[in-house]
């Protein structure tokens, strides 16, 4: 039974709190495991979450402050010690190789496990696979930073009403849907199409034409929202969303379900941020993130 959801491992910004790990998101997305800014501590909040090491197939950095990659030598090393028998794919800025390469190399290991790196130096695809694409567009931060896209191809729904007007049935169904057309009906005769689902990451980021890119009618939007509206001035100042801004985003760019996440030490009430969301005009569903959250991705339209 494929699964499409996102674990929440981690939820604080710069600072951890008592009840807030720093970053860390493992999206299920059928037989596929993307594990996005492992910071500090997400080796155990992956044990508390019930999430393995042999779930992960790609692991993606959205930049190199130590909130969001400081978890990856801990990672990495376990990946190694449990022997993952299938290829594991890193993204993450170029600019920030060095880092990377001191963070998979910060202790003596035995390598057992081939980590394909794929560094991210421009928008667009980077891979297909488990069927979807991995897009990433650039944010606006003080260190170069991306944000990531996942995008199924649209398909075809059949439609039985139409499928019967023109007789076809039993193993003809399953041959017009390969071959495209069957004794002069046409496949787009008989059926509609299905949108893929779509899915967007966005950490560290001030508003800027890659935010509104990336959550471009997502059914799934993860977004930060560090700062409260009052707090707008530090936001942009430090290069991060506030939680008007981030819910602004997303009723704009008709995203289903949104994820507030990434809040700073000095907010105490969670709620707050969702207040500020709906004032914001944002309707859909909604989860101000907290620690070992699942959030189903919604379903098909």
């Amino acid at each position: 039974m494929s699964v499409r959801e996102l674990v929440v491992l981690g939820t604080a910004s710069q600072v951890p709190t008592r009840h807030r790990n720093h970053n860390g998101y493992l999206l299920r997305w059928d037989g596929e495991g993307i594990l996005f800014d492992p910071g500090e501590g997400t080796q155990r909040q992956m044990l508390r979450a019930g999430v393995a090491a042999h779930d992960l197939n790609r692991i993606c950095v959205t930049h190199f402050h130590g909130d969001h990659c400081l978890g990856l030598a801990g990672v990495i090393q376990r990946i190694n010690l449990d022997r993952v028998p299938h290829e594991i794919t890193a993204h993450y800025p170029r600019s920030g190789q060095r880092f990377f390469d001191r963070l998979r190399y910060a202790t003596a290991y035995r390598e057992t496990v081939g980590i394909t790196e794929a560094p991210v130096d421009a928008d667009g695809p980077l891979a297909r696979a488990g069927g979807y694409t991995l897009q990433a567009r650039k944010l606006s931060h003080p260190v170069e930073s991306y944000g990531y896209r996942v995008v199924e191809p649209d398909g075809r729904r059949m439609l039985p009403e139409r499928l019967a007007a023109h007789g076809i049935k039993g193993p003809d169904v399953g041959r017009i849907q390969r071959e495209g057309a069957l004794g002069g009906v046409s496949l787009e005769d008989v059926s509609e199409v299905r949108r893929g689902q779509r899915f967007a990451f966005v950490m560290d980021t001030r508003l800027c034409d890659g935010v509104y890119a990336l959550a471009e009618g997502c059914d799934l939007l993860v977004i930060e929202s560090t700062f409260l509206d009052e707090d707008e001035q530090l936001a942009v100042e430090h290069g991060h969303l506030t939680a008007g801004q981030a819910a602004r985003v997303a009723r704009d760019a008709g995203v289903r379900h949104l994820v507030l996440t990434h809040f700073s030490q000095r907010y105490t009430e969670p709620d707050e941020f969702e207040r500020q969301a709906r004032a914001a005009g944002y309707e859909g569903e909604l989860s101000v993130a907290h620690d070992l959250l699942r959030v189903p991705v919604p379903k098909r339209r």
